[in-house]
């Protein structure tokens, strides 16, 4: 009824009918991040997009297994140098406690935007003796080399027989010219071959010892072993954001290859990059914030704090593939948009098809409602097109807003078309968008304002009142003490 799911193969660069390898089993991998610092709004970016393809895919009743990495080793500087090691010994901890802190403060903030976790989250540290048996294979096969205690990829012999760079678009003979020189480099073959294992220089905090050296593994190895042990060799979607194209996710598809002989993801996705009112998104530009800034409202480019439904709300108003633009106007317009959504949803969820009614049909209006419940399954088998999605929600809610106010009747819809437009809304809003209800609401000062009209009543002598308010209280666990000079209250005993 509602078409098939297609999606856009970063690799073909066509959208495709999504077809898993193994159905209805569905792996999925996406990249995780590097835990040396606060996780960035394009992390959150990129993670809540692949948060709304796990929910969609398990919705349409997909077996999914997702499984997202943590970077604790190997991601290196232009200097050669660990983030992380560079971190430790510049904060003076163990990296281990780098890792630790960051790895909680990302899982809170994808936990405050209500991202679902991982079916399994291995870490590269974690994952040493894989990566160490895969550097063994490709040393086998010819495709890497050793030199002064490192390990190398040979791309050159790579491209005898594959083409390195498809995903990207980028030709090996291109790189080489832009290429440029950095430290300990100079025993590479070529500029461009990727470390596999780096020989640890004598301050690098983290290493470990191999028959090549003492020393860590490069970056781009652990998602290539740590993907194909918990999916298999080949699996059916990896993700990430699109600025790992090149060279992270070129370089799984060269070690993969060169290891299996064999194509490791069937459809690779990407989701696209931010910016802040037309510009890049960067530190050096001064316009780059933090969630918590974002939520907070504590950051000179902004007017005032989001809450993060409503900032998940506003990254779901664009495609994952699109570039998302953040500016004051765009944040203020997703939070109007989002408390709209909110209080239709409060509406609907109270509202109830009444029984014995007589009944009097409106065709056009069925038609219309089951073609926006149509609408919204289309959206999101069209690559999960979420802005589209919210926009056919919105058109229901129109019809559940004139149900409220009473301009359309009940008895204008039957009851399977009022259930199905009330499970489209709740289910697309809920458990595929994961938008969830908030509420700003101070219980303290609600409770203020009743003890002031407990007092008032009080004082009017209107004791019929005083009684119920103390009997309405009570009942939530609440005893109000009548004091000398102000009414005050204690949890019931």
């Amino acid at each position: 009824m509602f078409g098939k799911l297609r999606l856009t193969n970063s690799l073909t660069r066509e959208k495709e009918l999504f077809e898993p390898i193994n159905p209805p089993n569905v792996g999925m991998y996406v990249c995780g991040p590097t835990v040396y610092s606060d996780v960035h709004l394009g992390n959150v970016r990129t993670f809540i997009s692949f948060d709304i393809i796990n929910r969609y895919l398990k919705f349409l009743g997909y077996k999914v297994r997702y499984v997202r990495n943590i970077t604790d080793v190997g991601h290196l500087l232009d200097t050669g140098e660990d983030k992380i090691s560079e971190k430790a010994r510049l904060d003076k901890l163990e990296p281990m406690e780098i890792v630790q802190k960051y790895t909680n403060d990302f899982h809170n903030v994808m936990k405050t935007f209500n991202a679902l976790p991982p079916d399994i989250e291995p870490s590269a540290i974690g994952h040493l003796l894989e990566q160490i048996e895969m550097i063994e294979t490709l040393l086998a096969k010819g495709f890497a080399y050793k030199a002064k205690g490192s390990v190398y990829f040979d791309l050159n012999k790579y491209n005898e027989s594959y083409e390195y760079g498809k995903l990207s678009g980028r030709k090996i003979e291109d790189l080489i010219n832009q290429s440029r020189v950095l430290e300990g480099q100079d025993d590479k073959k070529n500029p461009l071959d990727f470390a596999l294992w780096k020989k640890a220089a004598p301050n690098h905090i983290m290493r470990w010892k191999t028959e090549w050296s003492d020393g860590f593994p490069g970056w781009h190895l652990e998602c290539s072993v740590m993907s194909t042990k918990y999916l298999g060799p080949q699996f059916d979607i990896h993700g990430g954001g699109m600025d790992l194209k090149f060279p992270h996710h070129d370089c799984e598809i060269a070690q993969c290859l060169g290891t299996t002989n064999k194509e490791p993801v069937k459809y690779w996705m990407h989701a696209n990059m931010l910016t802040v009112n037309g510009q890049k998104m960067s530190k050096s530009l001064g316009n780059s914030f933090l969630p918590w800034q974002l939520i907070s409202g504590e950051h000179e480019m902004l007017d005032r704090g989001y809450s993060p439904m409503a900032i998940r709300f506003f990254m779901l108003q664009s495609h994952y593939a699109s570039t998302l633009d953040f500016s004051n106007d765009a944040l203020n317009g997703s939070l109007k948009g989002y408390k709209k959504l909110a209080n239709g949803i409060r509406i609907l969820k109270e509202m109830v098809y009444p029984e014995n009614q007589t009944l009097n049909i409106n065709s056009a209006l069925v038609d219309q409602v089951n073609k926006m419940c149509d609408d919204c399954h289309h959206a999101m088998n069209d690559d999960f097109n979420t802005a589209l999605a919210i926009g056919h929600l919105f058109n229901l809610l129109k019809k559940v807003n004139s149900l409220y106010s009473k301009q359309i009747a009940f008895t204008d819809l039957d009851q399977a078309t009022f259930d199905r437009m009330k499970s489209t809304l709740l289910t697309f809003t809920e458990d595929i968008l994961g938008i969830k209800p908030e509420t700003n609401i101070n219980g303290q000062n609600l409770l203020n304002i009743l003890l002031e009209n407990y007092a008032d009543a009080k004082a009017e002598k209107n004791y019929k009142k005083v009684d119920l308010l103390r009997q309405q209280l009570r009942k939530e666990g609440i005893n109000i003490k009548d004091m000398k000079d102000f009414v005050g209250w204690a949890y019931n005993e």
